[in-house]
């Protein structure tokens, strides 16, 4: 298993394209902007078949500090819950080729 970037996401989608990556980056990057945007007023994100994005809040609660043990109040915060959909559930497990 490897880390895929940006820059190889970019640059693989620009040459089975025949561009530049230069013209792909603000693509790419307005897009994931977006995504952000609308995370951040709230909003649901689905992509038919590959997943949908959602804000949650994590409530508050106590924690303890590892190296201390001291206990630690952790504030509610708001995270991204990501759900697969189908196609990317079956690729996932092997059921599409």
């Amino acid at each position: 298993m490897s880390t895929i970037t940006k820059k190889d996401f970019i640059n693989r989608i620009a040459q089975s394209n025949n561009t530049m990556s230069t013209k792909v980056k603000p693509i790419i990057q307005d897009f994931l902007n977006e995504i952000i945007a609308e995370l951040a007023k709230g909003n649901r994100i689905e992509f038919r078949d590959f997943g949908v994005f959602e804000t949650k809040i994590r409530q508050a609660r106590r924690a303890q500090n590892p190296k201390t043990l001291e206990p630690v109040n952790v504030p509610a915060k708001r995270t991204v819950k990501f759900k697969m959909g189908r196609i990317m559930k079956q690729k996932l497990n092997g059921q599409l080729l």
